[in-house]
């Protein structure tokens, strides 16, 4: 695609990495095929085509951002799918990314969206607010269609995720490994161990049959990701620079052969620490270095010496986040793992499509998430499966919002059936029996 950015725009590493990313757009249109808006809403500029030549026009101009540009903008899921089909490798993870900071900086919305926006960077990120939110949404859930009336549908849909009861902190303990085959540290991440705790605890103990030694690294704390696809660029630097210091005092200090992540979604970011402070001569090199140890938790397992397991042939359907498959180009792992630990592994129909969670995008466009969920659990439901399984807490408690099967982490039934406990969210199920 041509451009005509200035020499001047061109000095901006942003925007020349932007300028790069359109240039390599071939106008194909196999994007389209896959991008869950477009195959729900038929609108060209509800695809990545459109949304790259809306991107383009704004960012060569420098044109205030307008309504209709940030709506499609804002419409995009960040899946990433369209990265898996381009045979053009146009990276739209970075440019959609420069384009919602620059919407950020230069666009005034509504104020219902600046406060829901204010709010969910405000909490979400930080563990201790995140569990006081959820606890003071439980104890408010009558007044929700009040709240929605105020603010709008985020409101509502937010109460619709909020989980009945509250889980129990489990404090970020780690065992030596019986055989050491080496030392990771793991993500303790931000909402993960809030929504479910337990997932942590399950990798460790994996990890630690595994030979690995876990670290947790004192003060390293959310990735950054939630206020990056938010737009907020330099928060989600501080983040970054935060981690990188801390992982990187770690690995002078200590040594770690990877740093571990079960949250699919801060692992895509993690991974691209390297890409977002590329321009930080302070961190570039650092960056670069955190960023190429950052690994899935399936990508340490999947060459790991774990014990034969035991998943009692219940059949399984494996929902491939999108932040794993598109982002990480992980996709064999984790289900190559859920069968060697004795389970029946199912693919449903459509799997590269989203499920709708998308970091906040299940607030802020709860419309269109609820119609992709419940086209994800059509197309799960087919397989008649006794669990669902994920490596990502926004995909689970997405799907969970909707379905009556069972949802958990990939790690948890692979610490299961390797010698660990039940996952809570098994009991009680009709085929517990069948676990005993």
């Amino acid at each position: 695609m041509q451009t005509r950015f200035s020499p001047a725009q061109l000095a901006d590493p942003e925007m020349a990495a932007s300028a790069a990313v359109i240039r390599r757009c071939v106008h194909c249109g196999f994007c389209t095929a896959t991008c869950p808006t477009y195959l729900l809403l038929g609108d060209e500029l509800d695809g990545p085509r459109g949304r790259i030549y809306l991107m383009k026009e704004m960012l060569e101009t420098e044109a205030q951002p307008t309504a209709e540009v940030v709506l499609h903008i804002d419409r995009c899921l960040s899946c990433l799918s369209c990265m898996t089909t381009c045979p053009s490798d146009v990276n739209y993870m970075h440019l959609v990314d420069h384009a919602r900071a620059y919407i950020e900086e230069r666009y005034k919305r509504p104020w219902r969206e600046r406060l829901m926006r204010s709010l969910l960077a405000w909490v979400l990120p930080n563990p201790k607010r995140f569990r006081l939110a959820l606890a003071l949404a439980r104890l408010t859930r009558p007044a929700a269609p009040i709240g929605a009336l105020i603010v709008g549908p985020p409101v509502a849909a937010m109460f619709a995720l909020t989980p009945r009861t509250q889980a129990r902190p489990v404090a970020p303990e780690t065992s030596p490994a019986p055989v050491r085959r080496g030392r990771v540290a793991l993500l303790q991440g931000c909402a993960e161990p809030v929504l479910r705790p337990g997932i942590r605890a399950a990798a460790v103990r994996v990890l630690n049959r595994a030979g690995l030694h876990v670290a947790f690294v004192p003060g390293e704390a959310c990735c950054g990701s939630l206020v990056h696809h938010m737009g907020r660029h330099e928060a989600a630097l501080e983040a970054a620079r935060r981690n990188v210091d801390l992982w990187t005092r770690e690995i002078d200090t200590n040594g770690l052969d990877a740093i571990v992540v079960t949250v699919s979604g801060c692992g895509t970011t993690i991974k691209d620490y390297g890409f977002m402070l590329r321009a930080d001569p302070a961190y570039a090199e650092k960056a670069a270095r955190v960023s190429a140890l950052a690994k899935d938790i399936t990508e340490v397992l999947a060459d790991a010496p774990l014990p034969p397991g035991d998943g009692r042939g219940l059949k399984v359907a494996y929902h491939s986040a999108c932040s794993l498959q598109h982002g990480q180009s992980v996709t064999e792992a984790p289900k190559q793992l859920l069968a060697a630990a004795g389970f029946t592994v199912a693919s449903p129909a459509e799997g590269h499509l989203c499920c709708g969670s998308a970091g906040t995008y299940n607030i802020m466009q709860p419309k269109i998430a609820a119609q992709l969920r419940d086209r994800k659990l059509f197309n799960i439901e087919a397989l008649s499966p006794d669990i669902i399984a994920a490596g990502n807490i926004g995909c689970m408690v997405q799907i969970a919002s909707g379905a009556n099967i069972p949802v958990v982490h990939t790690v948890e039934l692979i610490d299961w059936a390797t010698g660990g406990p039940l996952p809570p969210a098994l009991a009680g199920h009709d085929f517990s029996r069948r676990l005993s």
